[in-house]
């Protein structure tokens, strides 16, 4: 069988998937986030239809296991919006969850991947959807236990399934340091490997490092006061692409909350990404290095 983008309605052709936001969410829930919960199904197709108005094709939702990502609002969404949408597996930084939450998956979180990624996720309602992706978390500035436990068990499943791996990384840190686990340690194949948030520390160095692996850079999050600016993200992003690592490079939104969203709070949300950066990115760059960021780099990077 061929490699394809595993969608919430099915397996998809990678040319057929279009431009893509290969970082955000639709959904989300997080006892670090109480009160700006990511819960309303009218809101989240409100935003996929903005999305779609400004060019947009795909979403690839990172929201992982016991994160309150709705599976089983997914299909009809994708379906009345005409938006591909990749749905997660995985688990996200220990301080996300509940005790009793971590007690109970920590000990078959291989298992549990492999199942969502063959089988069935299963929202908060009965319908069940697969997910396309493994969403796992680093620390700041290193790895902790639970990260190294989590990657081992998502290195597990992505040995039996062949799925991508991606990878938070607080403040864009520690991404030598989950190179040398996952690629190292563990064989996961670097073009099976997404690595997250890397706008939040805009160090050239270590991207051009990173990107010397082979692994798929991931810049998500735009116009975020406390992180780097957009002028200096494109900065990073076209030292890559002139550096020849152009091919490796994915552009996200990386929608956690309901006040980033476009559509009812202050954004600027998915359509940003099309609407902005993408016109931003061709002035600098051109249509060629566009197209690769926004529709060829995530073809190859989510398929499996």
């Amino acid at each position: 069988m061929p490699p394809a983008i595993h969608t919430v309605l099915g397996p998809l052709a990678p040319d057929r998937l279009g431009v893509c936001d290969a970082h955000d969410h639709l959904f989300f829930r997080s006892r670090q986030l109480p009160g700006q919960e990511l819960d309303d199904v009218a809101a989240a197709e409100a935003e996929l239809r903005a999305f779609r108005a400004a060019g947009g094709a795909a979403v690839v939702q990172w929201s992982p296991y016991g994160t309150g990502r709705r599976a089983d609002a997914l299909p009809d969404l994708a379906r009345g919006t005409g938006t591909h949408i990749v749905a997660a597996t995985g688990l996200h930084q220990a301080a996300h969850y509940d005790a009793e939450l971590l007690a109970r998956v920590m000990p078959r979180l291989a298992e549990v991947f492999v199942t969502e990624l063959t089988e069935a996720v299963r929202g908060t309602g009965e319908r069940p959807v697969t997910a396309g992706l493994i969403k796992v978390a680093g620390a700041f500035h290193g790895l902790d236990a639970h990260a190294r436990h989590t990657m081992t068990a998502a290195a597990e499943a992505h040995h039996a399934t062949g799925a991508p791996i991606a990878v938070h990384h607080e403040l864009g840190t520690g991404v030598l340091d989950v190179l040398d686990l996952l690629c190292g340690r563990l064989e996961v194949a670097p073009g099976s490997v997404i690595l997250g948030h890397l706008n939040r520390s805009p160090d050239e160095w270590g991207h051009r490092e990173a990107a010397k692996s082979g692994a798929f850079l991931a810049f998500d999050g735009p116009s975020r006061a406390n992180h780097a600016t957009d002028w200096r993200m494109l900065d990073c992003v076209a030292a890559l692409v002139e550096g020849g690592f152009g091919g490796q490079v994915l552009l996200g939104g990386d929608t956690t909350t309901a006040a980033a969203r476009s559509v009812d709070g202050g954004g600027p949300g998915m359509p940003y990404l099309t609407r902005v950066l993408r016109p931003r990115l061709v002035e600098r760059l051109g249509e060629e290095a566009a197209h690769a960021v926004f529709t060829a780099n995530p073809a190859r990077a989510f398929a499996w």
